[in-house]
């Protein structure tokens, strides 16, 4: 287990973030939900460390996850999505955003040199803010051709075909047998 990459609360990453502006690093920031970990994740966060020599990565705790995506979200749970990103090479550290925490609290204390993101986690109007709060936002394009919400509803399509292949099959030979049964009493 990677525990001291992983961190428990806000006051210590702010002390962590503070350590590393002192000895002069360039902090970088990026957050996720980051559940079921694919080759897009390992891409985008090995990426993410190119801006930088330090990076911190925030994951969506299931709360968050589960409001934002629905309640069959996240598939994996947030300890072990936690302890999952740690042992990418380029993460160097790793907290849990709880549901309470202020919109954008993590960013405000980290304060770092440059956050990564995507194209569809904040609005023009929100880069334009995070830009006064960060020294620079870079949003990089998706790193795999499916997400994690494209291979489950690939997966649930799946489960679906077989289980309408199989109904279908079992409903034919159940009115079979009844017809049978409805014949054989006249």
């Amino acid at each position: 287990m990677n525990e001291e990459k992983m961190v428990n609360d806000y006051s210590d990453i702010a002390q962590l973030a503070e350590h590393y502006r002192k000895a002069g690093k360039k902090i970088i920031l990026t957050q996720g939900s980051f559940d079921m970990l694919h080759i897009g994740h390992g891409r985008y966060l090995t990426t993410a460390k190119t801006y930088g020599d330090v990076l911190f990565v925030g994951i969506d705790s299931d709360e968050k996850i589960k409001k934002r995506k629905g309640p069959d979200r996240p598939i994996v749970p947030e300890t072990e999505r936690l302890e999952m990103v740690t042992y990418i090479t380029a993460v160097d550290h790793a907290v849990i955003k709880n549901l309470t925490e202020p919109k954008w609290e993590l960013i405000r204390l980290i304060s770092p040199n440059v956050l990564i993101t995507t194209k569809e986690t904040y609005s023009k109007v929100q880069l334009t803010k995070l830009k006064k709060i960060c020294g620079e936002v870079v949003v990089l394009d998706p790193m795999a051709t499916t997400s994690t919400s494209a291979k489950l509803r690939l997966v649930q399509l799946g489960m679906a075909k077989k289980i309408s292949k199989t109904l279908s099959h079992k409903v034919i030979s159940a009115m079979e047998e009844i017809l049978e049964e409805l014949k054989s009493h006249h």
